[in-house]
């Protein structure tokens, strides 16, 4: 392969190679700090425990391409957290549960899709007033009390059962991760997100479905949200409006963290995936290491700055000649 291809390559896949570097030197930091984690428990409980992170963190990747933002991924795990208990509760069975909760879920960002949409509102502030309304009508369900949700139904599987000796969570996280790039990547609807992202108008004049594209991305999130709030709803075998605070935090941050870039019209779902993998491995090496987890969202904070300004200031620089050549 010539010199300049493979500068070209190298400049194409900087980001996803920096956050894949960043990740080596976090599992060689805590790896050094603590004994522990290394270990196949610890393996083992940081894929169960990343598992939501990494679903939604997949379906934000496609928001974000598009050039938006679901602030309300959060509150929408909790209320299909709380309202998961609150079915089960009442009788229903568990399957009928999830599918009715999933389909909650999807027309959630469904109808937020179309304000930001068809209705011109920007998704920042329509997911930002969502993420309130939504956290409040779980509170209103539950009063501010925990659920408790029985065990031994099935359900509980979800979140802490296993196959083959993986978490059924982390194979359910892979499972959407492998769909996502496919979609992405191979796919008529991922050149479309794509498309959209950098030029929404181009994209519509070119007789891209534009609107219909840019309102489903939330479908997904809302949808990866309430498979999110399900899985943590069975883990910990409970329904609480408290559940996944700041939860939309990390997951745009693993995304950003990955190198999807904020302005839309880029993204990758291996960079997001690396990207919820680096988070998760902060998170569990901090608390391993008896690092208080309040730094936890110092860092996350402090991660999304610099990947910020690497997205915008380094990266771009560096591959604006390539562009111009």
């Amino acid at each position: 392969m010539p010199r300049h291809h493979r500068a070209d390559l190298l400049i194409e896949h900087a980001q996803t190679l920096s956050i894949a570097c960043f990740l080596a030197a976090c599992l060689v930091v805590f790896s050094v700090g603590t004994e522990y984690f290394l270990t196949l428990g610890n393996a083992l409980n940081l894929l169960r425990q990343s598992a939501p992170l990494l679903i939604v963190a997949v379906a934000m990747t496609f928001v974000i391409i598009t050039g938006g933002i679901d602030l309300s991924v959060g509150s929408t795990a909790a209320l299909i957290n709380a309202s998961s208990a609150l079915l089960l509760q009442a009788g229903l069975p568990w399957p009928l549960v999830v599918l009715l909760l999933l389909a909650l879920g999807a027309l959630i960002g469904a109808v937020q899709g179309w304000f930001a949409a068809y209705q011109g509102i920007p998704s920042f502030i329509v997911t930002l007033a969502a993420l309130s309304a939504l956290r409040g009508i779980a509170l209103l369900f539950t009063q501010g009390f925990s659920i408790p949700i029985a065990g031994g139904s099935g359900f509980d599987v979800l979140g802490r059962g296993s196959i083959g000796g993986m978490p059924v969570p982390a194979a359910i996280a892979i499972g959407v991760a492998v769909v996502g790039f496919v979609v992405l990547g191979m796919t008529r609807y991922g050149r479309q997100v794509i498309a959209v992202g950098a030029n929404a108008e181009a994209a519509r004049r070119a007789g891209m479905p534009a609107r219909l594209v840019a309102a489903s991305v939330f479908a997904l999130t809302g949808l990866a949200a309430a498979l999110a709030g399900l899985i943590l709803a069975a883990r910990l075998g409970s329904g609480s409006s408290n559940a996944a605070v700041g939860f939309e935090l990390e997951v745009i941050a693993a995304v950003v963290l990955g190198g999807t870039s904020l302005f839309g019209g880029r993204g990758s779902i291996v960079g997001t995936v690396l990207g919820a993998l680096a988070i998760a491995v902060i998170g569990n090496g901090l608390i391993l290491m008896h690092v208080s987890p309040f730094y936890t969202q110092i860092v996350t904070g402090g991660i999304i700055l610099g990947a910020v300004w690497l997205n915008t200031r380094v990266f771009a620089r560096l591959a604006a000649p390539r562009r111009a050549g």
